[in-house]
């Protein structure tokens, strides 16, 4: 078991910062970042507004 598994995600955050290379750690901090409620994932402008759009008249 890798030791970046029992950091917190803040700890995490800077240990892949710091440890570019950690491809397995990167993997997981990701994984933990999308498995988060409420993500949105936008590719460009136009859909960054269209969002922002939406959740303003809701």
């Amino acid at each position: 078991m890798s030791e970046y598994l029992n950091l917190s995600e803040k700890e995490l955050r800077e240990y892949v910062k710091a440890n570019p290379q950690d491809e397995e750690a990167f993997q997981h901090f990701l994984s933990i970042i999308r498995s988060k409620p409420g993500r949105v994932v936008v590719n460009n402008d136009e859909q960054l507004e269209a969002e922002l759009k939406k959740r303003l008249a809701s």
